[in-house]
């Protein structure tokens, strides 16, 4: 498909730098079947049915945004992916003061090797020592907000809890599973006691996640890889709440990108753990999810592109302008979106 089609335009007063508080005020916007309504995130329960399930992403955002100096060349590294234990592929700012072999201090006695460049400017950064490369990142790196709220604002010290979500438990991201932000243990309780459960996978989300899409056909992008992971017994469970009647709902593009990954063509989940480069576009057939809890998206971008291919791309331009009219929040600290079709 045509990339334009995709296309919008968005105020830049629209951008959310900072997340609502509490978290669960966001607004909603319900898309159910042809039926569209503005809600608050705090309103979900009354939106899902007794037996639903929302699978949410444990991951776990690290300090990922890294400043160093190789010689007197000042290197800016964005992590986006582990390669191996001490191995992480990073995006490269001022890549071209940078050459395989070379090293890079990053200060606070943390060290890494650049190696196998790769088409995309990216390098490997092999990290120097015995420590976790957690531990070093603890050290000298900073939270990696999206670009498009680093370049209004630095980042800063509320940034380290507001850009985590409460299920946050497995290290290894470098964004957000946005979508999960707006929960809170309150509105969990009021989901449990209106029969609607939950279970977690994890996806470590990478700065591809931002990259645009560059061609001008769908069928020429080339997605991003990411590991994901979800073991036998949230498997079972998936497959059970489906057999019982109920909805698997999706929170946030990463747990639905992961659970189709996992789905056979009859729509049983498997366990699943590796890599997943899975790219949703419009005539997608899905069989593992039955709706979408999501937040809004960058015009062009591979995740508007999935939210069309689940409720249709005309559904979507016609709900993202009336989201847009009516003063909606977009983006990672923006509101959310309910999709069921």
């Amino acid at each position: 498909m045509n990339v334009d089609l995709f296309d919008f335009e968005l105020p830049p007063e629209r951008i959310a730098l900072r997340p609502a508080a509490p978290r669960d005020t966001a607004r909603l916007l319900v898309l159910d079947g042809a039926e569209t309504r503005d809600a608050s995130v705090a309103d979900l329960p009354q939106f899902l049915r007794p037996g639903d399930l929302l699978v949410f992403n444990d991951t776990r955002v690290i300090p990922a945004q890294l400043e160093g100096l190789r010689g007197e060349a000042r290197i800016g590294a964005t992590l986006h992916k582990r390669e191996g234990p001490r191995r992480w592929r990073a995006f490269i700012r001022n890549a071209k003061r940078l050459r395989e072999g070379d090293s890079v201090d990053f200060g606070q006695g943390v060290t890494a090797r650049a190696s196998d460049r790769a088409e995309d400017g990216s390098f490997a950064l092999d990290f120097a020592g015995d420590e976790p490369v957690e531990l070093l990142l603890e050290r000298c790196g900073r939270m990696p907000l999206p670009p498009y709220i680093a370049s209004k604002r630095p980042t800063d010290a509320r940034d380290a809890q507001d850009y985590q979500t409460m299920f946050a438990s497995e290290p290894g991201a470098v964004a957000a599973p946005t979508a999960a932000l707006h929960f809170t243990p309150g509105l969990l309780a009021a989901l449990d006691a209106a029969g609607i459960g939950h279970a977690t996978l994890t996806l470590h989300v990478g700065a591809g996640t931002f990259l645009p899409v560059k061609a001008e056909d769908t069928a020429e992008h080339r997605m991003h890889a990411e590991w994901g992971r979800i073991d036998q017994p949230t498997a079972d469970r998936l497959n059970a709440v489906r057999a019982a009647g109920g909805r698997v709902i999706a929170v946030g593009t990463t747990s639905l990108r992961l659970i189709e990954s996992a789905a056979d063509a009859d729509g049983t989940i498997r366990p699943f753990e590796g890599d997943t480069a899975i790219f949703i576009t419009p005539g997608y057939r899905f069989k593992g999810v039955d709706g979408l809890v999501t937040n809004f998206h960058l015009p062009r971008s591979t995740l508007f592109m999935l939210v069309s291919a689940l409720m249709g791309l005309e559904r979507m331009q016609a709900a993202y302008a009336h989201a847009i009219a009516t003063n909606y929040r977009f983006y990672s600290y923006g509101d959310a979106s309910l999709l069921l079709p």
